[in-house]
């Protein structure tokens, strides 16, 4: 018998050869004949159906802990060398089929599941022998069961066969004891051992066990296999007919059992019946139960409504109801001094009423109502006539109290001298009255001067939304609304600081704005008695003035606070319409405030002081009440779609900044300046954080948008030491981004080569630059591989898709020619580095030179 060609090493090794480079072992090989036709009489092909040569060799591939397996047909080349034409993945291997029509069942075909047309009849291959066959689909079953774990289909083929076949031609492998002066004892495998294992066979060894005793049980041997199935068929076909008869033996135990079965299930339907029954009365009480449950939600639903109506009613009522005794004192009331605590009382009331009747202390909803209409008027009447009477009492009070101090002589003379006069009194009665004063001026001018001013109602939103950069911010002129502050200012300081001064020295408060002639605060009694009495100053009291004029001070000042509380509220309006109006007022504001301030030092002006201090807290707030919801509309841009190219906040913040600039006044600086900070801290993280969102574009985003904050800035940063600062580093950004995108873009193009050079840099740490050459991928052929790969007649080309990659997602190409001016810089640092190391590593190879590649460059 000739020697199969599975064994044929020369066969093997041409295939291995054959796939090179593909990382498969090659497990088999043997040659076949590839038909298309149909096979006839005695195995010869039919008319136009020859057979071509062909070799299926059967591969592995080990990927990870995986292993993948193929079958692959190589056809020889006019050469005669194998090449491959074909490739199969085993695990789509479906269905191994024998040809009938060939009667020495040489001939098979494989069914693979993937394959584009299923209509096309697959090529039939035929081996030289059942020997050569039964070795190829051995092997391509063993594979299949052990690597993939399942097997395919097999029709026409007797598997038990096949498996005793390869247990009968299983190699047998002898130890030969070699002499002990030929060395230790090695094992020889015999000739046959390339040929099919069948370490794990189709059919396991107890199952072998098995069928040979029930063979032997039948007095068979192992080559009888038709006759035991056809023993095996008659047994069955005995065993099914006993069977039949044993059930019609116990006929009358079934006619029990199905009798049985039949009362129960007239039980079962009687029981299914009443359940049913059951189950309609529990559904209606079920629904029952339902709709009174919902009436009863329904009704605790309405008591619990109509509860709350009724306290809600009783509130309002209690906030309308008008108490007799507070009306009786407002209308017909007196005004001596023992009941001014009760008119005091009755006018806080009155003035609660009021607010509590008014927007945003009574619900909207409540302000059409007829009861609340009513209620209003007639507490607006009950205002009207308090106001008339209490003024009407207080002018002709003082008017008479001062013309009694003046027709009394005891109050400034005692023997023919003059003193101060003790206006304890005077000073008692006006605290007593204090409460009943009305700065009606100071609310009607600020009212004025609110409805005279024309200013823009819809406010202004810097950066919502995602609106296209050529839109247009709203520039009005808002300006009137700070000039209409500081006309308030203006025209009620010095007013407020007067009366102030004048309710000092009339009241003969001790204060340094009262302080005498420097003759006389310097201890000098130069004069006369006549001008020590113009002072209106005891001389013998200048010992203890230090010493009373912190308690006048303190006195004064809660005075003034009684005498003028309630005017702030009106200067409060003012400063929260400007600032609705546009928060950028409140910077100009911010600075009318500062420079009223250092002139209020006398402690008369105490009240005004304070009054300044809470005007400028206020500014204060409402301006980093706008600069927090800016922040917010900046940081509401992360939350958009995927936006790519300048965003809208970058332009749009040096308008805001050139707006800002033209309000500020005195010492706004430091308020504008600590909103810049906040506004670009949160730009930049804002930045960040949407250029991180896709990471392919991070470093285009980046850069684009700090050189338009660039561009955009310029002018301003030249004056703004705060804008300065954050120009110099978003000029920092701008430049590491620039690095990284130009380096990413180099490394794309020329990875290879630059690969190299940090191989050879790594090396060099380690080993001198003479044992580089001889290391494994740098050595000199390694080098000129990465030289022709890289710089050889395609260098122009190469640096031209390097510029349109760097054009490609850029969004402002005015930075295109500042960006590529840069990148063939850093692509000529890079490659003068990587000449240097080829010139120190490999001497004597040759490479483009420095010169060449910047004109190559400066040529683009």
């Amino acid at each position: 018998m000739a020697k199969s060609s599975a064994d044929d090493e020369e066969l093997r090794r041409a295939c291995e050869a054959a796939i090179e480079g593909t990382k498969q072992q090659v497990v088999m090989s043997i040659r076949v004949a590839k038909t298309s036709g149909i096979i006839g009489i005695a195995g010869k092909l039919s008319r136009g159906a020859m057979a071509k040569p062909r070799v299926l060799a059967i591969s592995t591939k080990a990927k990870g802990q995986r292993t993948k397996a193929f079958l692959r047909v190589l056809k020889y080349s006019n050469g005669g060398v194998l090449e491959p034409a074909k490739l199969y993945k085993l695990k789509h291997l479906s269905k191994v089929e024998l040809v009938t029509n060939d009667p020495s069942g040489c001939t098979f075909m494989l069914g693979f599941d993937n394959l584009r047309s299923q209509s096309v009849t697959p090529p039939q291959w035929t081996m030289r022998n059942v020997d050569d066959r039964n070795r190829l689909l051995l092997c391509i079953l063993n594979i299949c069961k052990d690597i993939l774990g399942r097997l395919p289909k097999v029709v026409g083929i007797d598997v038990v066969e096949m498996a005793l076949w390869a247990k009968e031609n299983t190699p047998a492998i002898t130890k030969q004891q070699a002499n002990p002066q030929d060395g230790p004892v090695t094992s020889v495998a015999e000739e046959g051992e390339m040929t099919v294992t069948v370490e794990r066979e189709l059919v396991s060894q107890a199952e072998e066990e098995d069928m040979e005793a029930l063979l032997g049980t039948y007095v068979m041997g192992i080559g009888e296999a038709e006759a035991f199935s056809e023993r095996l068929k008659r047994e069955l076909q005995a065993l099914e007919a006993a069977n039949v008869h044993a059930i019609l033996e116990n006929e009358p135990l079934i006619d029990e059992v199905l009798h049985g079965l039949e009362s129960a299930t007239n039980c079962v339907e009687d029981m299914d019946e009443w359940l049913g029954i059951f189950n309609v009365k529990l559904r209606h009480m079920r629904e029952d139960i339902e709709s009174i449950e919902t009436r009863n939600n329904k009704l605790e639903m309405q008591s619990v409504n109509n509860k709350a109506l009724i306290e809600e009613l009783d509130r309002l009522l209690e906030r309308l109801r008008i108490p007799s005794e507070y009306a009786a004192c407002l209308t017909d009331g007196s005004f001596e001094e023992a009941r001014m605590p009760q008119n005091i009382e009755a006018c806080e009331w009155l003035t609660n009423a009021l607010h509590g009747l008014e927007s945003p202390k009574l619900d909207p909803s409540y302000s059409n109502m007829r009861a609340v209409k009513e209620k209003r008027a007639e507490v607006d009447k009950l205002k009207t006539t308090f106001v008339r009477r209490a003024s009407e009492f207080l002018r002709n009070y003082f008017s008479s109290l001062v013309d009694f101090m003046m027709s009394d002589k005891s109050y400034f003379s005692q023997r023919g001298q003059l003193k101060r006069p003790d206006h304890a009194d005077l000073r008692y009665k006006c605290r007593t009255y204090a409460r009943l004063l009305q700065h009606l001026k100071a609310r009607e001018f600020a009212n004025e001067l609110r409805s005279s001013t024309k200013a823009s109602k819809n406010p202004i939103v810097w950066f919502e939304g995602l609106t296209g950069l050529n839109q247009s911010v709203n520039n009005a002129d808002t300006s009137a609304a700070s000039e209409a502050y500081a006309k308030m200012l203006t025209i009620f300081i010095p007013l407020l600081v007067d009366e102030s001064s004048f309710f000092a020295h009339f009241m003969c408060f001790e204060v340094p704005t009262l302080l005498p002639p420097e003759g006389v605060a310097n201890g000098n009694k130069a004069g006369d008695d006549k001008d020590d009495d113009l002072c209106i100053m005891d001389i013998d009291e200048n010992d203890n003035k230090s010493g009373q004029n912190s308690a006048d001070i303190e006195a004064l000042n809660e005075s003034l606070h009684d005498l003028l509380d309630g005017i702030q509220e009106d200067f409060f309006a003012v400063v929260d319409w400007a600032g609705k109006i546009d928060p950028m007022c409140c910077i100009s504001m911010h600075g009318i405030t500062e420079r009223y301030i250092p002139g209020q030092k006398a402690d008369a002006a105490g009240f005004v002081r304070i009054l300044l201090d809470d005007l400028e807290s206020r500014i204060s707030m409402q301006f980093s009440r706008f600069v927090e919801e800016t922040c917010h509309q900046i940081e509401r841009n992360e939350r958009n779609v995927r936006q790519l190219g300048v965003l809208s906040f970058i332009p749009r913040f040096a308008t805001l900044a050139t707006r800002m600039e033209q309000y500020i006044q005195g010492q706004s600086r430091d308020l504008v300046d600590q909103a810049y900070t906040k506004f670009v801290t949160i730009m930049f993280v804002t930045l960040d954080k949407i250029a991180q969102t896709d990471l392919k574009y991070q470093d285009i985003m980046l850069l684009e948008n700090y050189a338009s904050f660039q561009n955009s800035l310029y002018d301003l940063a030249n004056v703004v030491p705060t804008l300065a600062k954050f120009y110099h580093q978003a000029s920092e950004s701008y430049e590491q981004a620039c690095t990284r995108h130009i380096n990413t873009i180099i490394y794309y193009q020329f990875e290879r080569l630059f690969q190299f050079a940090r191989r050879i840099e790594d090396l060099m740490y380690t080993i001198t630059p003479e044992e580089i050459p001889f290391q494994i991928g740098l050595s000199k052929a390694d080098l000129r591989k990465v030289v022709k790969y890289s710089l050889s007649g395609q260098v122009d080309k190469s640096i031209s898709t390097m510029y349109k990659r760097l054009q490609k997602n850029l969004a402002s190409e005015e930075l295109l020619p500042s960006l590529w001016d840069k990148c063939k810089k850093e692509f000529l640092e890079k490659y003068e580095s990587f000449v240097q190391l080829i010139n120190k590593v490999y001497p004597t190879e040759s490479i483009p030179s420095i010169s060449e590649m910047r004109g190559l460059l400066a040529s683009m």
